[in-house]
């Protein structure tokens, strides 16, 4: 291609490289000057204009995107007419976005004039959604350049394509233990019904049993008989090992452990399992929650009929990390950034003792930024309410830790329970509280070693004022997570 300045009167022909804007007409950028355009040119006492010519073996921009669009586009794939050396391509049909990385980059690093920009692989993508975009950069492209992007493209298959969702038939299998609440079974079984038909499947039922070998097994067999072509499990308690309970229960009923672990987080316990050839997952603790997890790239990819090999599964690291994300808007296709996740909201309950001033708890409770901030005073409230800062803390001359969690406000997501006395500083606490996750079954944090202070999740606020922490603590061990503190 030849681009640079000519003489108007020479200029027939030339690829417009600028829009013009004359007495009484507008020429565009990319418009081919006619010999109208050259008289209008010269009327306007315009000497000269910068455009460019193709040569014998250059393709023009549009027909240049053309040619990539028809080279990439594979099943489940549409694509617009190219307009200013512009293609966007779109889904056809609800399904998972998928292409090769590498044969993509491999075409972006052909040449500097030819490039295509995807969303990102394996999301979850509707009708008529943009999917990726290519876009010549100058006005022609030489053919051998096309031809070696074309290749890229098209060999081992069409790069893109929207795999169409198919109809999975699941049953989920939930274990108990002593103490779990009802409430937070049929929460979770709620989450997990809209998590596959949000996928075009269905929740066939929910198998209750307690969190041993046996039960498990035997509701794996159940779940098989009912017809379902995936199973889920959400154990009881999480699970850390392949030898640990819900891993024994699938091997004894004769199931396969394909991967157990994945780098994406929250996500990093999914199991990836087996049984007569239909996939076994068993779920991680953060399953239990509505936000992006690891186990909705697992099952995006199951509900397009994709086979999940170990190695695909510790290749997710990149762009695993999925706390921060939020819900991209895309109504009308604007970028807006991601809404801010709310931060829990922990309050602190500090126990006082008899001549023990609990001044110093509320001083790191305060600097670590827990709020509000109550002190149980106990019979000695009017002498030890004089040493703390009023304006910041509230007090209940009660001693009974159940007043002080009654006291909270309802938007409170958790409370630290620390005794007067107890050794602590803003850093220990802001540990405690970066540590407290109850959708990674982190809702109950202890510092290390200790069980008489910790913070404790509102789901758990009854059991504790009827137990205390320490009791509580031991009762529900598989919500425990101990920070070591520095």
């Amino acid at each position: 291609m030849i681009f640079g300045e000519e003489r108007v009167d020479e200029a027939q022909g030339l690829i417009l490289a600028h829009s013009l804007r004359l007495p009484h007409s507008m020429l565009k950028k990319g418009r081919v000057l006619n010999a109208d355009d050259v008289a209008a040119l010269k009327a306007a006492n315009i000497n000269f204009i910068t455009g460019a010519r193709l040569e014998a073996d250059d393709v023009g921009e549009d027909e240049a995107a053309g040619m990539i669009a028809r080279a990439l586009t594979g099943p489940g794939i549409s694509f617009n007419t190219p307009f200013t050396g512009r293609c966007n391509l779109f889904a056809a049909e609800r399904g998972l976005l998928v292409y090769d990385r590498d044969r993509l980059d491999r075409l972006n690093l052909v040449d500097e004039a030819v490039t295509v920009a995807t969303a990102p692989a394996f999301e979850q993508v509707g009708p008529r959604q943009m999917v990726a975009t290519i876009k010549i950069i100058p006005f022609g492209v030489n053919r051998r350049v096309l031809d070696a992007c074309a290749a890229y493209a098209s060999t081992g298959g069409p790069l893109v394509s929207v795999r169409p969702f198919r109809r999975r038939r699941a049953v989920l299998i939930s274990t108990t233990l002593p103490g779990l609440k009802e409430s937070v079974l049929a929460r979770s079984t709620e989450i997990t019904r809209t998590r596959i038909e949000a996928l075009d499947g269905e929740l066939l039922g929910e198998l209750r049993c307690p969190h041993e070998i046996g039960p498990i097994e035997r509701a794996l067999s159940k779940a098989l008989g009912m017809g379902a072509d995936l199973v889920l499990i959400a154990g009881a308690s999480a699970t850390v090992d392949r030898h640990d309970v819900v891993p024994s229960a699938i091997l004894r009923a004769g199931g396969q452990l394909d991967h157990f672990g994945m780098p994406v987080d929250p996500g990093n316990l999914l199991l990836l399992a087996r049984l007569n050839d239909v996939p076994v997952v068993n779920l991680p603790g953060c399953a239990r929650s509505a936000k992006p997890n690891g186990l909705d790239w697992v099952l995006r990819r199951m509900a397009a009929g994709m086979t999940i090999k170990p190695a695909e599964m510790m290749r997710m690291g990149a762009g695993g990390l999925l706390k921060e994300l939020g819900t991209r808007p895309r109504d009308l296709g604007w970028a807006v950034p991601p809404p801010a996740a709310r931060e829990a909201r922990i309050a602190a309950l500090i126990l006082a003792a008899s001549g023990i001033p609990p001044l110093p708890q509320v001083e790191a409770a305060l600097a670590a930024g827990l709020e509000p901030v109550v002190v149980l005073t106990g019979p000695d409230g009017e002498s030890m309410e004089e040493t703390l800062p009023v304006c910041e803390v509230l007090t209940i001359r009660e001693a009974d830790l159940a007043a002080g969690l009654a006291l909270l406000p309802a938007e409170v997501d958790a409370a630290l329970i620390i005794p007067a006395g107890t050794e602590t500083s803003p850093e220990a606490l802001a540990d405690l509280v970066k540590a407290f996750d109850p959708d990674e079954g982190r809702a109950i944090v202890l510092p290390g070693g200790r069980d008489h202070w910790g913070i404790v999740g509102r789901d758990l606020f009854d059991p504790l004022a009827e137990l205390g922490l320490a009791a509580l603590a031991a009762e529900h061990g598989e919500m425990v997570f101990q920070v070591v503190l520095s």
